[in-house]
């Protein structure tokens, strides 16, 4: 069945998963959309905006960052190579152009993120699908009976887990009844999401190492962590007058 997924979706037919993820996700948030302040038209704007802003932003930001590659070879910037992408950039510049859609349309920030939550929450499930069938995000070596053979070494499955932790925080977050104040659906599935990444990290066989073999994505998943829980504590604590409230 793993290899035979892993076939089916092998390069690189698993940018398929997350792009069906993305598309399952929106379908969802519609769904709940007009309860967080922000209309089925304006959550399509916002997602379609921010992914070519994804798309441009990425090719762009590489680019930049080989620009005397480039200058030798000026069309190599049109080229379908999905390698030739600097995915950090892109991310920035889908967030830079998300804020500016949200200020433009004057829509409520956190009611905003509390929208867009099923859409990162199912994209976070297709992301996790596609890193297991390219091998991508693999586990280190282990001699557990539930190991898979990845690279030369029989490795733990941690796409596995992390697609298990991520079905886990969205059906809990779906079925969960909505938190009157908004921000607090966004910063809960936040929360779970970096709380997963530090425990699941220490079963990656990729991670970037720091000194005293210190693994940097566990630091930036401590740092959400602690960012979230404040800003969580923050609006539980906050006055009902001053508290940004949904219509329910």
């Amino acid at each position: 069945m793993i290899e035979a997924f892993r076939s089916l979706f092998a390069p690189p037919r698993h940018f398929i998963l997350p792009i069906a993820a993305l598309w399952i996700g929106l379908a969802l948030a519609e769904k709940r959309s007009e309860s967080h302040g922000v209309s089925r038209e304006q959550l399509n704007n916002l997602t379609f905006n921010s992914l070519i802003a994804y798309v441009l932003g990425g090719r762009l930001f590489f680019t930049l960052s080989n620009l005397s590659a480039f200058s030798q070879s000026p069309f190599s910037v049109f080229s379908p190579n999905p390698d030739l992408f600097d995915p950090t950039g892109g991310l920035a510049a889908a967030l830079l152009v998300g804020l500016i859609y949200n200020q433009r349309q004057k829509l409520p920030l956190w009611g905003t993120l509390d929208a867009s939550t099923p859409i990162f929450a199912v994209l976070a499930i297709g992301v996790h699908l596609a890193h297991f069938a390219a091998g991508t995000a693999f586990g280190s070596p282990t001699t557990m009976p539930w190991s898979i053979d990845l690279w030369n070494a029989n490795r733990h499955p941690v796409q596995i887990y992390e697609l298990f932790a991520s079905l886990v925080i969205f059906g809990w977050l779906w079925i969960k009844k909505p938190n009157p104040h908004r921000g607090i659906y966004f910063l809960t599935f936040t929360a779970l999401t970096s709380a997963a990444r530090l425990f699941l990290e220490a079963f990656r066989g990729d991670s970037v190492l720091l000194f005293g073999g210190i693994r940097l994505a566990q630091i930036v998943a401590w740092a959400i962590l602690a960012v979230t829980l404040f800003a969580l504590d923050g609006l539980r604590r906050e006055s009902p007058a001053n508290a940004e409230r949904y219509e329910v």
